[in-house]
């Protein structure tokens, strides 16, 4: 008779791809998996301190409760199910964006592949609302649509990955920073290159803190790319036009490429803060800048539309050379295309109702509405925070998040050596825990050494107002508890 041997796995954590291994998303990690073991326990009435999770974890705004915009589901209605083109409820202007999309599709279904580029009339019109924003031409043919702004990040990002002379190729990155570039560097193989953002100069990126951190790195990495993320996440700031052209004078020098980050191009909420694209600047400062190789991201997720589940994005690629391009998009296409309910997104968010179409007036007030309940929120949590025993807040000029600085009493840095956590994991723990409010810790988004920070996020002021207080009465039993 055969004995039964225990079943041996061939995929064991000794045989994967280490890369796989070392990649890790400090926000949907172990802490989304706490929160949803939290959730289990108020569904089946365990005892808490409170009786709903706030989740002030990523820029998900319909979660949150923010309303969609009405004409970007009327016209997702229309293509998804096109027999409403003869429904008299729809608005003319809809059932004409939808129709656009769908004579562009292949059998004029949204269900057929597209080009892996996407959809030509609507990179377009992307190229259209680029000119439209900067005053500057844009080429159609420098735009690709993708599932999202991270997966036209990691399509460029795979472009740099080669070692050469022994050593692998440098990815520059802000600290703190968006998580994305951390876990594209681990999975990619790139090294890190970490730049510190001044915090004392509300963020802002200084040319010398580049240099320190590139002459480290070109000791074990050949630097190749430089990452921007503006406006800022988790920081909040906006980069002044001088801020920029010193940025793009120092990646010229150090002929590096440019990554420009710019999904949150909509959120502006400081009268004294203006966004500039990266092309803009870098066009307008002529040779030899203009000739510089630029990646530039636009997403639906974040801005005023915050259609996240769609998952749609643009990249506009400047100056590539026209081999390397050939053979970019003869890799991207091994992928097929974007999704077409993501592409057909991205239309009406580059081509919105126009003065005159019957659309108009309730898209503007609703877009309105929408920027104006950030900025009041925008305002709203930082005066809250500053208010704040130990915890001080920079302006949020824009983005959805914001990075405030607390500094806790020696009895939390004794507490939380002894159970192996920095004190903002610790902080960001029990108000998970005590009072159901979710904060990302600053350790996992990156702080220079000695500082303490956490991230927390906008939402709509009814929900944040529940929050803060929730927040306050934590801080203040908290920092009593350690005196």
């Amino acid at each position: 008779m055969a004995t039964e041997s225990k079943h041996q796995h061939l995929l064991t954590l000794d045989s994967i791809n280490p890369n796989i291994q070392n990649m890790e998303h400090p926000i949907r990690g172990p802490l989304l998996t706490r929160i949803k073991e939290l959730e289990k326990e108020l569904k089946n009435d365990v005892k808490k301190p409170f009786k709903e999770i706030i989740k002030s974890l990523v820029a998900d705004c319909h979660a949150m409760g923010q309303p969609p915009l009405t004409f970007i589901r009327q016209v997702m209605s229309v293509v998804i199910y096109p027999q409403l083109l003869d429904d008299m409820k729809f608005p003319d202007d809809a059932k004409q964006r939808a129709k656009t999309i769908l004579d562009a599709c292949n059998g004029g279904s949204i269900g057929s592949y597209t080009d892996t580029k996407g959809i030509a009339i609507i990179r377009k019109h992307v190229a259209e609302f680029i000119e439209k924003r900067d005053g500057i031409p844009c080429n159609w043919e420098d735009i690709i649509l993708c599932t999202g702004a991270s997966d036209g990040i990691r399509k460029v990002l795979r472009l740099f990955v080669k070692e050469t002379n022994g050593k692998k190729a440098g990815l520059m990155f802000p600290v703190p920073q968006y998580p994305i570039f951390s876990i594209l560097s681990h999975e990619l193989g790139f090294h890190q290159i970490k730049y510190y953002l001044d915090e004392f100069q509300n963020w802002r990126i200084n040319v010398e803190e580049l240099q320190r951190s590139i002459d480290e790195a070109k000791k074990v990495c050949n630097p190749k790319v430089l990452v921007i993320i503006n406006p800022g996440n988790p920081t909040g700031q906006i980069l002044t036009r001088k801020n920029i052209e010193e940025i793009i004078q120092f990646a010229y020098k150090e002929n590096l490429y440019i990554l420009a980050d710019e999904v949150y191009q909509h959120n502006i909420y400081s009268k004294n803060s203006k966004f500039y694209s990266f092309k803009k600047v870098m066009t307008e400062m002529g040779e030899p800048y203009s000739n510089m190789e630029l990646a530039s991201f636009m997403s639906c997720s974040k801005g005023y539309t915050s259609e996240c589940g769609f998952r749609s994005g643009f990249s506009e690629i400047i100056n590539m050379c026209p081999e390397v391009k050939t053979m970019f998009h003869k890799a991207n296409s091994a992928m097929s295309c974007p999704p077409t309910t993501g592409q057909a997104c991205m239309e009406v968010l580059v081509h919105p109702p126009e003065v005159g179409e019957p659309s108009y007036d309730l898209f503007i007030k609703e877009k309105e509405d929408i920027l104006n309940s950030l900025k009041v929120q925008a305002k709203l949590i930082v005066e809250t925070l500053n208010s704040f025993e130990g915890i001080s807040c920079n302006e949020l000029e824009g983005s959805m998040h914001l990075f405030p600085q607390i500094k806790f009493p020696p009895k939390v840095l004794e507490a939380a050596k002894k159970q192996n956590q920095s004190p903002d994991k610790l902080y960001a723990s029990e108000a998970l825990e005590n009072a159901g409010i979710c904060l990302v810790p600053g350790e996992a988004l990156g702080q220079v050494s000695g500082t303490y920070h956490f991230r927390i996020t906008l939402m709509p002021v009814d929900q944040m107002k529940i929050m803060l207080e929730r927040l306050e009465a934590f801080h203040k039993e908290f920092m009593d508890r350690y005196r």
